[in-house]
């Protein structure tokens, strides 16, 4: 090596003894920039490899506890196969998959609520959760769970209730659908808060309707879910603020009328002209005209006819409109909303008189006169009679 190429290496000193470096060339300055960003892209290596490091120190090193904690985090836990005893787990209106979820693990359904949330999402079913109270297992797979919550599964007892049953005959239908004792039912009634004019009493106030009822609702529940329906027929009707207004009667009045319409009736075309010989008896001037209702009479009788005999016209019952002027005290049944309309909206016209002159096919005629009115009721008795 000669004195330049020790030179250009260690750098020559100066007069002074002082060292002096001498430029490097531009190519050596270039492999020094070449090795830093080597040292700078091992260093961005770096990171990830020892995640991996560590990550295969968990799985070699911690063996089976490693291998287990990677499985929780990546696989929730689950149980397998159809499970065993059975819950009834409800599903609150509103209720979201996840809300769902945490219940079904909180009552032993389903192990854990991801498995749960990550099988219904799987089966796209997340949107289609509905209330209700669903008969599950305990110890079940998620995915069985969710089929289990099909709708078309929900427990429930549909009960049709038709129009003009009495409060004793839908308490009988009620207990036989839910299995719940009459008494239960009678005693619930005593406690509901019902609109004014009811004095306590449901009669009238039950509305006749197709209802649902899950396992969980009691009798309390059940009523008050017929009274709601009344007054959402009643408001849809006017009948609270137009009654009183148009026809110079109570809502209980009016619900009355309704009732008898419902009981009177051969068919829903009759109703508005029954009402309309109602409202003409009410209002006739200056001597009030009897109601005269077989329906009424009978009611307060705790009977079922369509014919009063001339004893029981004479029974001193405040429901017995033979012998009392105006309406009954209340409704003697559970009218539907065609009566309810009829009562509201009576047709136009002077009839004084009806008479259902023929019970099996439904047939009703009507009269302002009273000899005609004679003339109906033979022909009723024969067709009675003879049926």
């Amino acid at each position: 090596m000669n004195d330049l190429d020790m030179d250009l290496l260690l750098g020559a000193e100066d007069d002074d003894g002082r060292s002096r470096r001498r430029s490097r060339p531009s190519s050596g300055r270039s492999r020094r920039g070449r090795r830093r960003r080597r040292r700078r892209n091992r260093g961005g290596f770096l990171a990830p490899m020892l995640a991996v490091i560590v990550l295969v120190g968990i799985l070699g090193g911690g063996g089976y506890f490693g291998y287990h904690w990677l499985q929780d985090v990546m696989v929730p836990d689950d149980f397998t196969g159809a499970g065993t005893g059975e819950v009834v787990v409800e599903i609150p209106d509103g209720a979201s998959a996840s809300e769902v979820a945490l219940t079904l693990e909180k009552e032993g359904v389903v192990k854990s609520a991801r498995a749960f949330t990550n099988a219904i999402d799987a089966a796209g079913k997340s949107s289609s959760l509905q209330p209700g109270d669903y008969k599950m297992r305990k110890g079940m797979a998620a995915a069985q769970a969710v089929d289990l919550l099909d709708p078309k599964l929900r427990l429930l007892a549909k009960i049709t209730l038709p129009e003009g049953l009495r409060l004793t005959k839908i308490y009988a239908e009620l207990a036989k659908s839910t299995k719940m004792p009459v008494k239960e039912f009678e005693k619930a009634a005593k406690g509901l808060e019902l609109p004014p004019g009811a004095d306590g009493r449901l009669e009238g106030y039950a509305f006749p309707a197709t209802y649902e009822i899950t396992p969980k609702m009691t009798p309390t529940d059940i009523l008050e879910k017929m009274v709601e329906r009344y007054e959402d027929a009643a408001e849809q009707a006017g009948m609270p603020g137009q009654g009183k207004k148009k026809l110079g009667h109570t809502q209980h009045e009016l619900l009355t009328i309704a009732s008898i319409v419902q009981a009177e009736s051969g068919s829903a075309a009759d109703m508005p002209k029954v009402a309309r010989v109602i409202y003409n008896r009410l209002n006739l001037k200056p001597q009030q005209m009897k109601l005269g209702m077989d329906s009424t009479t009978m009611y307060g009788l705790n009977k079922y006819g369509i014919a009063a005999t001339d004893a029981e016209t004479k029974s001193k019952s405040p429901y017995n409109t033979y012998q009392h002027l105006g309406l009954p005290p209340g409704p003697i049944s559970n009218p539907g909303d065609h009566a309810i309309q009829a009562a509201l909206n009576p047709a136009k016209g002077d009839w004084m008189y009806f008479v259902t002159t023929d019970p099996k096919k439904g047939i009703t005629k009507f009269t302002d006169k009273e000899s005609e009115f004679w003339q109906l009721r033979e022909e009723f008795n024969r067709n009675y009679q003879g049926g």
